[in-house]
């Protein structure tokens, strides 16, 4: 008998993420902690429910920018090695918790220096935060591989330093590279000598594109940088009439580019309407690779269960739709091929099949 879609059956159900925020994700206690630890006096509130309903009401906004505005209490709080190791550890667990099997986790270096530490000793703490959540989840029985992302600010001019980072710790981790911040005014062909270097090193990397900014950030982002996936990548649907493909649509859809859609993230920063006008209702139906993300689980109040929840709610989808989202994320994977079929083979369908029989 088909299992119903509960809350406590899509959580148990077997999920992949490949767009998460590490300062996006913190629980709101542990900011609290760790703003009295290093004595960060500009937290808004520091009660953590409150604290958690000023992020959410401060990320409705309907605006990128001011949506980012959020991050510099997230930041300012991770800027220790034991801190970062910390939020990484409860990154992980909370991702077991919830199901999520697989995992890539991004954050920007760069960001997390301002009290000495070097980016090599922040990449170590994060990565040995990873780890240590892993150990702990599989203690409990919830099991979760965490991939990182290193990401670059797009603002900035450090794209080329991270992106050389990146590659530095690929055998210890770092499974990707990313750029972010916000689009408009800072187009990805800032950063070609990063993402050429990334090529020529066959190293995998994501460029936000296509969220706050339309078709031309895509396209530079895929024709004059080369991206392996699009984050979020929602105004493809700018190139879509019906169920008429333009050329830079049907070029996306051709060559399978995973698009990174994040739903809850997507409305609050208003590229799109509401969950049930968001493009990804389309897209499926158009059989693009197409995958679900939380974006910033904090920011967002979500998880990977809610989101699969919400479009289940909208589009009407079962298991089956949401087992393909999983696989494509799967698929989408920075792990090398062999690694991503086990995990689809030996996890996610299995996990699928219970819920279906």
């Amino acid at each position: 008998m088909v299992r119903p879609l509960t809350a406590a059956n899509i959580v148990a159900a077997p999920k992949v993420l490949l767009h998460d925020h590490l300062d996006g994700g913190l629980r709101p206690q542990t900011i609290v902690e760790l703003a009295q630890s290093a004595d960060y006096t500009a937290l808004p509130a520091t009660d953590a429910d409150k604290l958690r309903q000023w992020f959410r009401d401060s990320a409705d906004s309907g605006s990128l920018e001011r949506y980012l505005e959020t991050f510099r209490h997230t930041v300012g709080v991770m800027q220790t090695a034991d801190a970062l190791r910390r939020v990484a550890r409860e990154a992980a667990e909370d991702l077991a918790d919830d199901g999520v099997v697989y995992a890539e986790v991004r954050w920007a270096p760069e960001q997390h220096v301002e009290s000495g530490l070097s980016l090599e000793q922040v990449v170590d703490a994060v990565l040995a935060g990873f780890r240590e959540g892993e150990a702990a989840a599989a203690g409990r029985g919830k099991h979760i591989r965490v991939g990182a992302l290193v990401t670059a600010m797009r603002h900035a001019a450090r794209s080329s330093e991270i992106a050389q980072l990146a590659v530095a710790y690929r055998d210890a981790g770092v499974v990707g590279f990313d750029i972010a911040g916000a689009e408009a005014g800072f187009p990805p062909t800032r950063h070609l000598d990063a993402f050429e270097y990334l090529r020529r090193e066959n190293f995998h990397f994501t460029i936000h594109a296509g969220e706050a900014f339309g078709l031309p950030s895509i396209w530079e982002a895929i024709q004059w940088c080369g991206a392996d996936r699009l984050g979020h990548g929602v105004r493809i649907v700018d190139d879509i009439d019906g169920s008429e493909l333009g050329r830079l649509a049907q070029y996306v859809r051709d060559k399978r580019i995973p698009l990174e859609m994040c739903p809850s993230s997507n409305v609050q920063t208003g590229a799109a309407r509401s969950i049930a006008e968001h493009p990804i209702g389309l897209l499926r139906r158009l059989y693009f690779r197409v995958t679900v993300n939380t974006d910033n689980r904090l920011m967002s109040g979500t998880s990977m269960s809610r989101e699969m929840q919400l479009l289940a709610d909208a589009f009407g989808y079962g298991w089956t739709d949401l087992s393909w989202f999983t696989v494509n994320a799967m698929k989408s994977a920075f792990i090398p091929f062999d690694e991503r079929l086990a995990i689809i083979n030996d996890v996610i369908k299995p996990g699928y099949a219970e819920l279906l029989a």
